[in-house]
């Protein structure tokens, strides 16, 4: 019994010592970004030189799931088990539809969430060089050497968001949202922020201001009204400035009437937060309700299973009152390649 006592104690302090190294070592290299930070513009050779039309273009917006969430995929914080595929062959053919719809859509600007630039879990796959127009600019909110969950653990991931067109760009900044998980959390967790990309308008002495964003999924409701508030704030900043302004992405927030659409019938698994019209302060808030954007991800993708097949509409555009909307359409890929429908947007720009 004391030999039996003796092994026991020793495995217990072999444990604690290795996860107190594993915090350690993630509390040391977590990613802690500025408040403000200056995004290269990444630009093909000659490419990016026309203004923005005023007249009409389109906006396309999708969380891509980082080509690891298509139709047979679950997500274990979802009520799910896992976080990737199983093999590199399903994220390249998930990759490979998504820039197939993406070229199918053709939009003039697009606005990604979730795109690996070298993560474990899409086995060190740079998403962005299939999905780069002339010009583009790359942010992260999710960089960590090491997420230790699920079992078998995500590992390495460095992704976020990204922006790409063949118009001109002016400038490309990160700018921080309010994280709300303090430490040991903070580690391994997203650390939202907005990409905003500027560009020149023709015939105008203002610019169009390009939101991407992706608010917090996994919090209390706290985190997503701060950022929300802080994502307001800069818009009618830069709204009173003349410019002209359009916030696309996942706001993990139900839009006005998403839930009557679908009704949430799995209250007890993840569930997104109901957007909060009162903060919008008179910018437009732009979506389509006839295509669910989001599915859970408790289960692969099954439309035949209703019972167990839960939908949200969180994806959508923000415009300020200067941007004449003529037509937002969520279309209906069936989920094939990510757990997101793409939403394809079409304004013009007033005076």
């Amino acid at each position: 019994m004391k030999k039996f006592l003796t092994v026991l104690l020793i495995l217990l302090l072999v444990i604690v010592v290795a996860f107190g190294g594993l915090l350690g070592f993630l509390t040391v290299t977590e990613y802690r970004p500025a408040d403000v930070e200056s995004v290269t513009v990444r630009r093909v050779d000659g490419a990016g030189t026309a203004p923005i039309p005023s007249d009409g273009f389109s906006v396309l917006s999708w969380n891509i799931g980082y080509a690891g969430l298509g139709k047979h995929q679950d997500f274990f914080m979802d009520g799910g088990t896992k976080s990737r595929p199983g093999d590199p062959d399903a994220v390249y053919s998930y990759l490979r539809g998504i820039v197939s719809e993406v070229e199918r859509a053709g939009a003039d600007l697009m606005v990604f969430q979730e795109v690996d630039i070298d993560a474990s879990r899409t086995f060190g796959t740079d998403e962005t060089e299939p999905l780069a127009r002339g010009v583009s600019a790359f942010a992260l909110n999710y960089s960590c050497p090491f997420v230790p969950i699920p079992f078998p653990p995500m590992g390495k991931v460095h992704s976020g968001l990204f922006t790409t067109t063949d118009f001109a760009v002016t400038s490309a900044d990160r700018f921080a949202l309010p994280c709300p998980f303090s430490w040991p959390l903070s580690t391994a967790n997203l650390k939202r922020c907005m990409l905003v990309t500027r560009h020149p308008v023709a015939g105008s002495e203002h610019e169009l201001v390009l939101v991407n964003v992706h608010l917090e999924a996994y919090d209390d409701g706290e985190g997503k009204t701060a950022q929300t508030k802080q994502l307001m704030d800069f818009l009618q900043e830069e709204y009173q400035k003349g410019n002209y302004v359009i916030t696309g992405g996942d706001f993990n927030q139900i839009f006005p009437g998403g839930q009557k659409a679908w009704p949430n019938t799995h209250p007890d698994l993840w569930t997104p937060g109901v957007l909060d019209t009162d903060l919008l302060g008179g910018f437009g808030c732009v979506y389509d309700l006839a295509v669910p954007t989001c599915r859970l991800l408790n289960q692969p993708y099954d439309p035949t299973d209703t019972v167990n097949t839960q939908y949200f509409s969180i994806d959508g555009f923000l415009v300020s009152p200067n941007v004449d909307v003529a037509s937002v359409k969520t279309l209906d890929l069936g989920f094939e390649y990510s757990d997101h429908n793409p939403v394809l947007l079409t304004v013009s720009l007033n005076d």
